[in-house]
């Protein structure tokens, strides 16, 4: 039997998925290896049952610039004690290829010294995905499928603006970050939103869900005295990541948790919770607007990657290739902002034994820039504000944030 490439996907879903997997399953067929694709991630791949697909040219071809993953995907992440051999042996595999986060990648590491105990020696190569951008990847290269779900996410949140300006309203709109607000950070600034809310920003204070409420209704009050009754407030889902847990069970807001502890956010809409709280704050101080929520989520991970990413994701799968053939393993691969494919390690990444996400750069000149272009009040503004509120330091964007103005 030929030898065989074994590719799993792991966590949720990335624009570019299906590229390196065709890319992959080409550069080796035209080796002379079998590629197969293991559905369900780590539970398929240990399963007695185990559903594979066997890629040939046409198929890899079909499918190299479609979003999704024709992989079926799992959050799954075993225990030492599911391990088996099974699949390994049967089908002469060489090397398993492995598309996910840190915990896919620190899993296939796992696996690879099982099967080593077994006598079974195979390579085992990672290919980082998440639309997150927050993996500390050298030179601040982003994340495979980040620049697709932005575009996205800006070409959605462009058509809510138009119908905030058209309809004279405002919206509350939250999108996908774990624990950096990357991809709200990059829509808001493509939509030239007034307002954007990620954890970033309260590096200065504790974060609250009554300073998140403020800091929407500083921008909505800022944007009156302009005279524009309209606008839109992008909120990062990694805010509640921050937020004290206490406050949030007393609100009434509650989640249920995945395989690695994390709240499973997508069981909930962030924005409908935020534009409710947003009202009943406005109703209480007496300020009409009518708001709407929009849930910028599972639209985004899937959509077809944008010509960045089709490229990027094509050089990530034939630097597996490339690689494998110099006889690295229990690597994540990578290139450069020059195009070369470098091999990383997790303890390239680790600091006690953990891997620290890449946060959005406060003191960045692009930062600072773009948080100074938004709508909010200032000190300057207070005397115009009372207009509305009778206590307009508290709406203060840079007192809440405890920034110096």
């Amino acid at each position: 039997m030929n030898p065989s490439v074994l590719i799993i996907c792991g966590g949720g879903p990335a624009p570019g998925i299906n590229t390196v997997i065709a890319t992959v399953a080409k550069v080796f067929l035209k080796d002379g290896y079998r590629v197969l694709g293991v559905h369900h991630g780590y539970k398929g791949l240990f399963s007695d049952e185990y559903e594979t697909k066997e890629f040939d040219f046409d198929h890899a071809d079909r499918i190299a610039s479609r979003g999704g993953s024709t992989l079926i995907m799992s959050r799954f992440k075993p225990k030492d004690a599911d391990f088996n051999a099974k699949i390994f042996i049967k089908e002469n595999v060489k090397l398993l290829v492995t598309i996910g986060g840190d915990d896919t990648a620190s899993t296939a590491n796992r696996v690879s010294k099982f099967l080593l105990n077994q006598g079974i020696n195979i390579s085992n190569i990672h290919v980082p995905k998440t639309i997150d951008n927050d993996l500390p990847l050298p030179d601040r290269n982003p994340t495979f499928g980040f620049h697709s779900a932005k575009d996205e996410g800006v070409r959605i949140g462009n058509t809510v603006y138009e119908d905030a300006r058209t309809a004279r309203q405002w919206f509350v709109l939250s999108t996908m970050g774990r624990s950096a607000g990357h991809l709200a950070f990059g829509i808001a600034t493509g939509c030239h939103f007034p307002m954007m809310i990620i954890p970033e920003m309260f590096n200065k204070t504790e974060i609250s869900l009554k300073k998140i409420i403020n800091l929407m209704i500083s921008s909505i009050i800022k944007r009156k005295l302009m005279g524009v009754e309209y606008g839109v407030t992008l909120i990062s889902e990694g805010v509640f990541h921050v937020l004290d847990m206490n406050e949030v069970v007393e609100r009434g807001i509650n989640f249920t948790y995945d395989d690695h502890g994390h709240p499973e956010l997508g069981n909930v809409s962030k924005a409908h919770i935020f534009n409710l709280m947003l009202q009943q704050e406005l109703h209480n101080i007496g300020i009409t607007v009518k708001t709407r929520p929009v849930e910028l989520g599972y639209e985004l991970r899937c959509c077809r990657p944008i010509g960045f990413d089709l490229t990027l994701c094509s050089l990530l799968g034939l630097g597996v290739k490339k690689l494998y053939d110099e006889g690295v393993s229990g690597c994540i691969v990578s290139a450069n902002s020059t195009g070369d494919i470098k091999p990383l390690f997790l303890a390239d990444f680790e600091k006690n034994g953990k891997i620290p996400p890449r946060l959005v750069d406060m003191d960045s000149q692009i930062a600072k820039l773009f948080f100074e272009s938004m709508n909010f009040l200032k000190k300057k503004d207070y005397e115009q504000a009372r207009k509305y509120v009778s206590n307009p330091e508290n709406y203060d964007f840079n007192k809440i944030l405890n920034w110096i103005e």
